[in-house]
């Protein structure tokens, strides 16, 4: 299995990283895309994958990123990457749920990441929260030259389909495994199969039964097992084609 979305950076793995790495490799976890979403997770990323071979990094600019300075925190970033190896652009996006005070800033720092994105050739993760159809304009504005994953996808399947239509992967969570999660779990169940990810989103959003509590990247293995039961096919094959899929779009 391969976690696409984690942050085993942060300050909640600090006492038991190893013992969480050990976890994955025991629940067959073998490849983590550790996400950086500002300049301080990006180094955090950075310096961690350089010292666990289990972790491949990125590095982007979350939307709270987003301020009147964005260029400058552009710039930086632009400059981090050429200096260090990543897989992907991001976890860059639009989300309106806690401000729409800088909606500009964000929109403006979400396109010169995909910018980025494009002229390196690498996939962008996106974060989308109660802004569904200003990220997707936004990343149809750019003719189906970005390629990447819709982290953590909360959207209709109507939805799905149509980012599915642009190239990109759409990535599920512990969400998928709650009882009243309808719309996750009909994604799940309809979308292509050769365009499915799956990923934790540590140390957020942890699956059923350990909602309410931290999540760590060995959980990938109940979404796996959620879904599999939701499309009717065997773990070991959901296992071999999501793996296939995100060693595809990462290139790992």
């Amino acid at each position: 299995m391969i976690d696409t979305h984690s942050h085993l950076f942060e300050d909640e793995f600090k006492e038991d990283l190893d013992s969480c790495i050990s976890r994955c490799k025991d629940n067959n976890v073998k490849k983590i895309i550790l996400v950086g979403f500002s300049h301080e997770t990006n180094l955090k990323a950075q310096e961690l994958s350089k010292k666990y071979d289990i972790f491949y990094p990125s590095a982007g600019l979350h939307p709270s990123e987003a301020t009147i300075n964005y260029k400058d925190d552009f710039n930086k970033l632009v400059e981090f990457i050429n200096n260090n190896k990543i897989y992907a652009i991001g976890e860059c996006g639009i989300d309106y749920h806690w401000t729409k005070d800088n909606i500009l800033e964000q929109h403006e720092l979400f396109k010169l990441q995909c910018e980025l994105a494009i002229k390196l050739d690498l996939p962008i993760i996106v974060h989308s929260r109660d802004a569904s159809l200003d990220t997707f304009n936004i990343i149809k504005s750019f003719d189906g030259k970005l390629k990447g994953v819709m982290h953590c996808y909360s959207g209709s399947l109507e939805m799905a389909m149509e980012y599915i239509k642009l190239g990109f992967y759409i990535s599920l969570g512990g969400p998928v495994t709650f009882k009243n999660a309808i719309e996750p779990k009909k994604v799940a169940k309809e979308i292509p199969i050769e365009r499915l990810l799956i990923e934790t989103d540590s140390p957020y959003l942890a699956p059923t039964p350990y909602r309410g509590k931290r999540n760590e990247s060995s959980y990938v293995k109940l979404v796996l097992e959620e879904i599999s039961k939701l499309r009717d096919i065997s773990i070991e094959e959901l296992d071999r084609i999501t793996t296939n899929n995100s060693e595809k779009l990462f290139k790992i």
